[in-house]
C-alpha cells in the first residue's frame, strides 16, 4: 500500500503528460533513431535563448556546474537536468531511509513512485525558476519587470516538462539509456573538444588560442620569442598541457576500473554442461554516487549564493556572521553574460573542489577536507542506490534464479546465492565510492579539460552505452537471452 506521501501527489501524477511503454518489441535501429532525435532536440533547446533576459548585470549561480547539469546559460536548458536529478535524489533518499513505503514489485506502487518523481521535478523547476528570478540570475528583478518575469517563468516551465518527457522517452524503452546520461555525455564531449581545439583567443596576457592543442602548435611554429612551450604547462583556469595529460590518465584509469570485474561462476539447472558467469564490476554502481553528490552540491551552492552572496538582502541586517559561515564570495565578470561568484571562505568554499593545481597548493587543508567529505558521501549514496535500484544481493540472487541458473556446488536457492553475493557487493560499493571520489578530485585539482566529475560521468556513461548496445545486439540475435541480459 503506497504511503500518504505518494497519495498526496497522485492527483498531480494523473494530469502529468506521460510517455507510454512500447506495446511491441522496439528494434535496436529504432531505439538508436529515437536516441538521436532526443539528443538533437536537446541540443536545439540548448541554443534557443530565453526571451526577456538581461545577462549583463546578472549572476550565474551554476557557473561551476554547467557541464554536470548539461545546461547552457541563458537558454531553454538554463536549469538543465538539475530538477530531474534532484528529484531522483530526494525520492531515493526518502525510500532508502524508509520514510516512505513503496513495494517496487507492485506495478501500481512502482508507477506511482516514478510519477511522483516526475511531479517533484516539475515543482523543483518552478521553485528554482522563482529563486532564479528573485535572486537576480537574469538581471535585477526591478529592471526585468513583472511581464518579463512571467514570460521567463513560462519558458523554463515548458522547457522543464519537455526535458522530463525526453528523459522518460528513453527510459521507457523507446531509446537507449537515459536522457540524463545522454545530455551529460554530450555536454562533456563538447567542452573537451572546445578546450582542446578552440581557435578563440584566451583572455590572458599571452593571447594564445584557448584550445591547448591549437596553442601548442601556435607556440611551436610562431617566431615570437615571448611565448614558449613552458608557459602552457599550467595556465591557471585555462586548458593546459598538465590538464591534457591529466585527462588522458584519468580516462585510462577510469576505463581500466570499469573493465575490472569479479565473476561468479554459474550453470544452467536444466542443462548440464551449459555454464556461464555473472560479472560484477569493480565500479559496481559506476558514476551514480558522484552524480547524486553533485546534485546535492548544486543545490547547496545555489541557495548558499542566494542567501549569503554579496547581493543578498540579508547582508547588513545583523546576520553577517552566520552568512559568512555559509560562505563569502568574490564576483568575477564574464562580460556580456554577466558574471559568477567564486567562494573564498565558509561552508560553500569547503564543499567546492580546488580548481587547478595552484588552488590545491594554496590551501591543501581545504582540499583534504573536501576529499574526505566527497568520499563519505559517495560511499553513503552508493549504498542507498544499491538498495533502491535493484542491485542489492537479494535482487541479483532473484534474477539469477529466475533466469534458470545456479552457482555450481550449491543448492538452487536465492538465499544461498544472496549470502555469496554479500561477500562481494558491499565491498565493491565502498571501493566504487572511494575510487570515483579520488579520481574526480584528482581531475579537478590538476586542471583536466573538463570538470573531474563531468569527465568520470562521461566515461561511465560511454561505457554503459557500449554495454547497452552490445546487449541489444545480442538480444536481437538470441531473443531468449533478454531476461538474463536485464532487458525485460
Amino acid at each position: 500500500m503506497p504511503s500518504n506521501f505518494l497519495k498526496f501527489f497522485s492527483p498531480f501524477v494523473r494530469v502529468m503528460p506521460e510517455i507510454k511503454n512500447p506495446q511491441r518489441e522496439v528494434s535496436f535501429k529504432e531505439k538508436f533513431v529515437w536516441t538521436a532525435i532526443v539528443l538533437v532536440i536537446y541540443l536545439i533547446m540548448s541554443n534557443i535563448p530565453l526571451y526577456g533576459v538581461e545577462l549583463q548585470n546578472s549572476t550565474d549561480y551554476f557557473y561551476w556546474l554547467r557541464v554536470i547539469l548539461a545546461s547552457q546559460r541563458g537558454t531553454l536548458t538554463e536549469l538543465g537536468i538539475g530538477p530531474i536529478v534532484t528529484s531522483g535524489l530526494i525520492m531515493q533518499l526518502l525510500l532508502g531511509s524508509k520514510m516512505i513505503n513503496v513495494d517496487m514489485s507492485d506495478p501500481y506502487d512502482r508507477s506511482l513512485f516514478s510519477g511522483t518523481q516526475k511531479v517533484v521535478s516539475i515543482f523543483l523547476t518552478a521553485f528554482n525558476t522563482i529563486a532564479y528570478l528573485l535572486g537576480g540570475a537574469f538581471g535585477p528583478p526591478e529592471t526585468l519587470g513583472l511581464e518579463n518575469m512571467v514570460l521567463i517563468f513560462l519558458q523554463l516551465m515548458f522547457a522543464g516538462v519537455i526535458i522530463v518527457l525526453l528523459d522518460e522517452l528513453l527510459q521507457k524503452g523507446w531509446g537507449l539509456g537515459s536522457g540524463v546520461s545522454l545530455f551529460i555525455a554530450a555536454g562533456v564531449a563538447g567542452q573537451i573538444f572546445w578546450n582542446t581545439f578552440s581557435f578563440i583567443e584566451a583572455p590572458d596576457e599571452a593571447r594564445l588560442p584557448r584550445g591547448i592543442i591549437i596553442a601548442i602548435f601556435y607556440v611551436l611554429f610562431d617566431d615570437d620569442p615571448d611565448t614558449n612551450i613552458q608557459d602552457l604547462w599550467v595556465r591557471g583556469q585555462l586548458p593546459s598541457i598538465l590538464g591534457l595529460i591529466t585527462t588522458f590518465i584519468i580516462f585510462s584509469l577510469a576505463v581500466w576500473f570499469e573493465a575490472t570485474r569479479v565473476e561468479i561462476p554459474l550453470q544452467y539447472k536444466g542443462y548440464r554442461g551449459f555454464k556461464g558467469k555473472y560479472p560484477m564490476k569493480l565500479m559496481y554502481v559506476s558514476n551514480i554516487p558522484v552524480i547524486l553528490v553533485n546534485a546535492l552540491y548544486a543545490n547547496i551552492l545555489f541557495f548558499g549564493q542566494i542567501l549569503a552572496g554579496p547581493d543578498s538582502q540579508l547582508r547588513g541586517q545583523g546576520y553577517d556572521f552566520w552568512l559568512d559561515l555559509i560562505g563569502t564570495f568574490e564576483y568575477q565578470s564574464t562580460g556580456s553574460t554577466g558574471g559568477y561568484l567564486v567562494p573564498s571562505s565558509g561552508l560553500i568554499y569547503i564543499l567546492s573542489p580546488p580548481q587547478g593545481i595552484e588552488a590545491l597548493l594554496d590551501d591543501p587543508l581545504r582540499a583534504v577536507i573536501y576529499l574526505f567529505i566527497l568520499i563519505i558521501l559517495c560511499i553513503y549514496l552508493g549504498k542507498i542506490w544499491v538498495e533502491v535500484s535493484g542491485l542489492a544481493p537479494r535482487d541479483i540472487a532473484d534474477q539469477i534464479i529466475d533466469s534458470g541458473m545456479q552457482v555450481p556446488g550449491f543448492r538452487s536457492s536465492s538465499k544461498i546465492i544472496e549470502r555469496i553475493l554479500k561477500r562481494y557487493i558491499p565491498t565493491l560499493t565502498i571501493l566504487n565510492g572511494i575510487i570515483i571520489a579520488i579520481l574526480s578530485f584528482t581531475a579537478d585539482s590538476l586542471g583536466a579539460l573538463t570538470s573531474g566529475t563531468g569527465l568520470l560521468i562521461s566515461i561511465g556513461i560511454t561505457h554503459q552505452y557500449a554495454e547497452t548496445i552490445s546487449k541489444e545486439v545480442a538480444a536481437e540475435q538470441y531473443p531468449s537471452m533478454r531476461g538474463f541480459l536485464g532487458l525485460d
